[in-house]
């Protein structure tokens, strides 16, 4: 059985990421406001991505991952623009080993 994971751009320009068995469907829920809390609320929404899967458990755990990403990352993906999302995963926070200088 086929899977999809897909992103959906919301009325107040927040995005949405989920996957299901049947795209079409999800996707006519979503616009009925029978979809996610998230989406129900930020009427209407727009598939702005979308992946293919074999298994349903794929493009689960592909969601779940994209879920995690930062804003920027996202849209890295959506405008297929994959070289841009290794360095748009590098942490730049004070704790990171990039501002470990010396020992300090």
């Amino acid at each position: 059985m086929k899977g999809w994971m897909y992103i959906l751009e919301c009325a107040d320009g927040s995005y949405y990421t989920g996957s299901t068995k049947n795209l079409e469907r999800r996707l006519v829920q979503h616009q009925a406001g029978e979809g996610a809390k998230h989406t129900k609320k930020r009427l209407p929404v727009k598939l702005v991505y979308v992946e293919a899967f074999d298994r349903i458990d794929l493009a689960f755990y592909r969601e779940k991952q994209v879920q995690g990403w930062t804003r920027k990352k996202k849209e890295a993906l959506i405008t297929s623009m994959p070289e841009k999302l290794h360095d748009l995963a590098k942490c730049l926070n004070e704790t990171s080993h990039v501002n470990f200088i010396n020992g300090k």
